[in-house]
């Protein structure tokens, strides 16, 4: 197979506007070879950057990355330097032996939230066509799946943000849920103080007193896993003191008799005792929101990564129709997406029910229109497969071999000591990725994959505004870019067409295929993206205004209808139920999860990051002094934090900041730290999200001795 000739690369001095590799903002930011310098003009970050994304070209270093293909040695030993020819065969032959003895459902495909649109597309595309197969999902069911299965049962139509960041500081109030954004997408502090320094006001919802709810006019601090109870007890407060917007509901939406019933079981008082959070509270938060001429609810992975997290987001949808917080200017509910490309990433095909342009695998027209773009018959194309977690757990047993690419799942999934024995137990598994992460290091082949400013490509922010990364370096030799991994299994595997390695003819073929979908690309080229600061689909290939040429993109969504049949969002009845596993006498405490401010995701790449490393060297466990004394530890001793699932050893961290029946663990890291040994997989049942944010554990020290 020949490698496809690389397109001419900046000059080292030039100056290439592009975007940052990490979080959902993506950052605008300009290299001058791996140089990074302000981009001012992009309207995101106004050139401002944190720490991850001032020292992203590091991991562009030969010395921290991988740069030749890895081929385990037939007689089952490490893994080896070897040729693409050589690790092509063998993948391509490792999937088509799993075929031809198991069936085409044997192999699995997991997907990542970085990968951009492209890739993503490609690899939905590879799953389908090449293999056949229906098992393919990726990583960001791990991250925004809740939210979207809400923002599609009540709007019709998921997009992370219906309107652009810049609207956040002229709102009146925004209730902020399980978010610690100062730390996890630093340069969106700035639109909260803007709207602070605007006379607006910030309520934020978590369990710890984090960077973020400093920042709050009003921090309440619920139990985890309790917000869809206190959504429900804001919103009782809402009906009994008259504070609904009748006209609005009454006039764009459905479904308000049984929301309003459902919410009504929850009195106050009642929501005090299951939350933690006193009546005060919540009527002051009340007050705040109904207070607002305008205001937006936006939630993040803390309500989001739980067993109700469909349910509980849909709660909080509810309190914005109920007060007519939707539909209107400076109004809405909005998801802060977390992945690079986290909002695209869920649109274009790799997810286990969907095809591009967000349509349903199981609609026989969405079907047919992306079977005449990709030139095969629409009934040869698999149905819906298993979602993440599902398919991790099945791996060794139904799923057999496994091609996997922009994932760490040894690190990043829950139970992840069950995934990892999983992942060991597959008959093949090949990774590509730009380092040798915990996962590659099982695989049997490993392709070593282009980085964000070696290659061109879209993303889509948080805000639906689709972007271009531009290729500002030449990628070592030796390494090449996941469509030319894709490419040249396809040839192997049967498919010498349809698998271009130019990402900009991917790109056109991903328009078509989205085009008259909800997430349409179709009037989106790149040339556009280069002459404009993106744009936000839908953006559909036909006039916009006339007069005005091509459409202009959809910076804000649902001011003249929402995207359900009938025009109106749809109230969600909800009642509240507790996690999947409560505290009890053997495990008291809970466990929750997140990020802090200088690692990112697995930390697969952070992590090799000298400056970062100084900053968050390693997990830790944080706990309340009060509990700390109870256990019997002190701060940097050892502690031991035990589930139903596993142990976790990591230093004790004690600050005042989190409830006293609560413990905080980042998930970084990998080894005898690993947050997500302990996390439990219990999943929503309609977004299929695992719990994440909520388990029961025990507390004891490391050396095993009472204190």
């Amino acid at each position: 197979m020949s490698h496809a000739p690389a397109a001419t690369a900046p000059t080292a001095s030039a100056l290439v506007p592009t975007h940052c590799p990490y979080c959902s903002l993506q950052c605008g930011m300009n290299l001058r070879g791996t140089e990074v310098v302000e981009r001012p003009d992009f309207p995101v970050n106004r050139g401002a950057l944190c720490g991850k994304g001032r020292t992203a070209p590091a991991v562009l270093s030969s010395r921290v990355r991988l740069t030749s293909p890895l081929v385990r040695s037939p007689a089952g030993g490490g893994l080896e330097p070897a040729t693409w020819d050589e690790a092509l065969r063998v993948t391509a032959d490792g999937l088509r032996r799993t075929r031809e003895a198991h069936g085409a459902d044997a192999v699995g495909v997991f997907g990542g939230g970085g990968l951009t649109n492209e890739k993503a597309y490609a690899l939905g595309k590879f799953a389908r066509v090449v293999l056949g197969t229906s098992q393919i999902d990726y990583n960001g069911r791990f991250c925004m799946s809740s939210a979207a299965a809400a923002h599609q049962r009540a709007f019709g139509l998921d997009r992370g943000l219906p309107f652009p960041l810049e609207d956040i500081p002229r709102t009146g109030c925004v209730i902020l849920v399980g978010s610690n954004l100062a730390e996890t997408m630093p340069p969106a502090l700035r639109y909260f103080t803007e709207l602070k320094e605007n006379g607006g006001s910030l309520i934020v919802v978590d369990p710890r007193r984090t960077r973020t709810a400093e920042q709050a006019d009003l921090h309440l601090a619920p139990r985890p896993g309790t917000d869809l109870a206190l959504a429900l007890g804001l919103l009782h407060l809402v009906v009994a003191q008259g504070r609904t917007d009748e006209e609005f509901i009454r006039e764009r939406t459905s479904g308000w008799p049984e929301a309003r019933a459902a919410a009504m079981a929850h009195w106050p008082e009642l929501v005090e005792r299951i939350t933690g959070v006193g009546v005060p509270g919540l009527r002051a938060a009340m007050d705040l929101f109904c207070d607002a001429p305008a205001a937006m609810v936006l939630t993040a992975r803390g309500p989001e990564q739980q067993s109700k997290g469909t349910d509980t987001v849909g709660a909080w949808i509810n309190l914005a129709l109920a007060t007519g917080n939707a539909g209107r200017p400076l109004t809405g509910y909005g998801c802060l997406t977390g992945q690079g490309n986290g909002q695209g990433g869920r649109e274009h095909g790799q997810k286990a029910d969907q095809l591009p342009g967000y349509r349903r695998l199981d609609d026989p027209a969405a079907r047919k229109h992306v079977a005449a773009v990709w030139g095969v018959d629409p009934d040869s194309l698999p149905g819906p497969g298993r979602s993440a977690y599902e398919l991790l757990d099945a791996l060794g047993g139904e799923v057999r071999s496994l091609l996997l690419m922009g994932s760490n799942p040894v690190v990043s999934a829950p139970r992840a000591a069950h995934v990892e024995q999983r992942i060991r137990s597959l008959d093949f598994l090949a990774v590509a990725d730009v380092v040798l992460s915990e996962t590659a290091e099982l695989a049997d082949v490993v392709f070593p994959v282009a980085q964000w400013a070696e290659e061109t490509g879209t993303t889509t922010n948080l805000e639906g505004r689709v972007l271009l990364r531009r290729r500002a370096l030449t990628a070592p030799d030796g390494v090449r870019s996941d469509l030319e991994v894709l490419h040249g299994l396809a040839g192997l595997l049967g498919h010498g067409k349809g698998f271009p390695t130019d990402p900009e003819e991917v790109f056109g073929e991903l328009r078509r295929a989205s085009a008259g979908g909800a997430a349409d690309y179709s009037g989106i080229d790149y040339r556009r993206l280069e002459e404009e600061h993106g744009v936000f689909w839908p953006c559909p290939d036909t006039p916009g205004v006339p007069g005005q040429g091509r459409h202009p993109g959809t910076p804000r969504l649902f001011h003249d209808r929402f995207a359900t049949p009938d025009g109106r969002a749809r109230f969600v009845p909800v009642v509240h139920r507790e996690a999947g596993e409560d505290t009890d006498a053997e495990y008291p405490v809970l466990l929750t999860t997140g990020r802090v401010l200088a690692q990112y995701q697995s930390g697969a790449q952070t992590r090799r990051v000298a400056e970062l490393n100084a900053a968050a060297p390693g997990p830790f466990v944080e706990l309340h002094p009060r509990l700390a004394a109870r256990v019997g530890v002190t701060e940097g001793e050892p502690l031991a934090v035990v589930s139903r699932r596993g142990r976790a050893v990591a230093p004790a961290r004690l600050t005042e900041s989190i409830r006293p029946d609560t413990v905080f663990m980042p998930f970084h890291w990998a080894g005898e730290g690993r947050a997500n040994t302990l996390t439990n997989p219990a999943l929503d049942p309609v977004s299929r999200m695992p719990e994440f944010k909520v388990c029961a554990v025990r507390l004891e020290p490391a050396d095993g001795q009472s204190r």
